[in-house]
């Protein structure tokens, strides 16, 4: 065995975890992505999907792919820069750029590209990048990648975000990268006080709106436009794989910025395109989410519902304000064993444990979709409250 390899083969955390009966990662689903889905033959509620307006199996976007598949084949064989650019790229990027107010928006093939290649590319050594601590991992990463100072700020703390500007010299190019709705808390960015900030210091924004489209918003056309501040924030990021039922991602920005990214971006010149099934799915959804705004209302009933539930049950939500609720539990394996015997009563939740937090912040990531009916919210606040006071979380 070579040197690598046993130092690899020393890593059995998972190993342990699956022996002690409390290994949660990868489970296996074998339906459609609802709100119940099948695993090992039996039918579990889900409240741990992203898919917040429940399209993922809709008629009419599994119609749109297959007629795509039809039209253009099953995938582009290349980059969006060389070979792999099609008529209905181009489409998709025109309806997002009008959906979000912008001049343009280009396409990757995830959400995670979109990151990695456009924070790592806008600002240069003598630049600065802030990040609000609790920023996704692609953000993350992708200011790595950036040659730029990279500086981190309190999450949702403007105080420490203003100090940390503070610091710069007026030369220096300033870009602060934000989620909309920050994925595990729940929690939405202070947008206006950011960008008096952002005015105050000559700052660029960028906002991910992964976890905001078809949540917040006109349209569900995400944070910007929650706040009225689409004109104030410079570029709008976006995820195909949670409200909008498919696979990609999307930047959105005035024309002379999107140009340069759509030259100089590694993440979308060396990558192969998303697929026009891909595509074709992401209209369908957009058209839905425009045309039926009562699966957002909907959304927004049930979560608060949720929410005032949770609370009264005793359980400690945090800061949520949105369909993403944590239930905070504070105990990495009392949060393991409370998803597994959930499982095992048929509710699907997701544990965010220590590395992902600190362990004193260890939480359930509960989620819902527009499909979600109160009776199902129900059925999940009785049955999740009831197994964490078997496992001493509740009084």
């Amino acid at each position: 065995m070579r040197k690598l390899q046993s130092v690899l083969s020393k890593y059995d955390a998972p190993q342990k975890a699956m022996k002690a009966g409390i290994y949660p990662y990868f489970r296996e689903i074998e339906s459609d992505q609802d709100t119940v889905v099948t695993i090992k033959g039996k039918k579990v509620l889900m409240f741990g999907s992203n898919s917040y307006l429940g399209l993922t199996n809709h008629p009419k976007i599994k119609e749109a792919a297959k007629k795509a598949i039809d039209k253009y084949g099953t995938g582009c064989a290349g980059s969006r820069f060389l070979n792999g650019t099609l008529d209905i790229h181009i489409q998709l990027e025109e309806r997002l750029a009008d959906l979000v107010g912008k001049d343009g928006a280009l396409c990757y093939s995830t959400g995670f590209q979109v990151n990695l290649g456009v924070v790592s590319v806008l600002t240069g050594r003598r630049d600065h990048v802030f990040l609000d601590e609790f920023d996704h991992a692609s953000i993350i990463e992708g200011s790595r990648l950036s040659f730029s100072k990279v500086l981190k700020f309190a999450h949702n703390d403007m105080d420490a975000l203003e100090s940390k500007l503070k610091c710069c010299t007026a030369e220096s190019m300033k870009l602060i990268v934000v989620d909309g709705i920050f994925s595990m808390e729940g929690d939405i960015v202070k947008l206006p006080e950011l960008v008096a900030l952002a005015d105050k210091y000559d700052t660029t924004i960028m906002v991910d709106d992964a976890h905001s489209i078809g949540v917040l918003g006109k349209n569900g056309s995400g944070t910007s436009s929650h706040f009225g501040l689409t004109d104030k924030v410079d570029l709008i990021m976006g995820t195909f794989s949670k409200s909008l039922a498919s696979l990609g991602g999307f930047i959105a920005s005035d024309k002379d910025t999107i140009n340069f990214i759509k030259h100089n971006s590694r993440t979308l010149i060396f990558s192969a395109s998303m697929t026009p099934a891909s595509a074709a799915s992401v209209l369908a959804a957009v058209d839905i989410m425009v045309s039926e705004p009562e699966r957002i209302n909907h959304l927004w009933e049930i979560t608060h519902y949720a929410l005032k539930g949770f609370k009264e049950m005793g359980f400690d939500t945090g800061k949520s304000e949105t369909p993403i609720i944590p239930l905070f539990i504070r105990d990495d394996i009392k949060a393991l064993l409370l998803t597994q015997a959930l499982l095992a009563d048929g509710i699907f939740v997701n544990p965010v444990v220590s590395p992902a937090v600190p362990k004193e912040d260890c939480l359930i990531r509960y989620s819902l979709m527009a499909t979600h009916t109160k009776e199902q919210v129900e059925l999940s606040i009785e049955k999740i409250t009831k197994a964490a006071k078997e496992l001493g979380i509740l009084n």
